[in-house]
């Protein structure tokens, strides 16, 4: 898998968790439930646990695809893509088994796990982003 293809692959993953989110409310406003029910940044206490996580899966990604995006992007155009080539699906990777902690639950070996993964992506970046500045 190419850097680009990892951050292709991160997007994909995203829009795949808000499309589940979509979906939910979809099916709940076709059974009644006001369209307006779920205000922005508002939690309504009768959505599901494990969509309450995946909207906050979904915000972890929007707030780390643009890090990783920038980086991918940036080597790509420094024409360096071959210095964090073989890192940067690890990036997707740590993403996707982030998220995976985030719906399995919120006790505190899942968030221990979900942070452990966090960490990977965070050290990834910082490497990638330090690679790109030396090379």
């Amino acid at each position: 898998m190419t850097a680009l293809q990892a951050l292709v692959g991160f997007a994909l993953w995203t829009l795949a968790l808000i499309t589940l989110v979509f979906l939910y409310r979809g099916l709940r406003f076709l059974r009644g439930t006001p369209i307006n029910h779920w205000p922005r940044g508002n939690k309504p206490q009768d959505d599901a646990s494990l969509v309450k996580r995946l909207e906050d899966a979904h915000a972890n990604c929007m707030e780390n695809l643009p890090v990783f995006a920038v980086l991918v992007l940036a080597a790509s155009l420094m024409d360096k893509s071959n210095t964090i080539q073989a890192i940067a699906p690890f990036v997707l990777y740590a993403r996707i088994a982030q998220t995976l902690a985030h719906l399995w639950g919120t006790g505190p070996l899942q968030v221990f796990v979900r942070a452990s993964f966090w960490s990977v992506q965070l050290v990834i970046c910082l490497w990638m982003a330090i690679q790109l500045l030396a090379a």
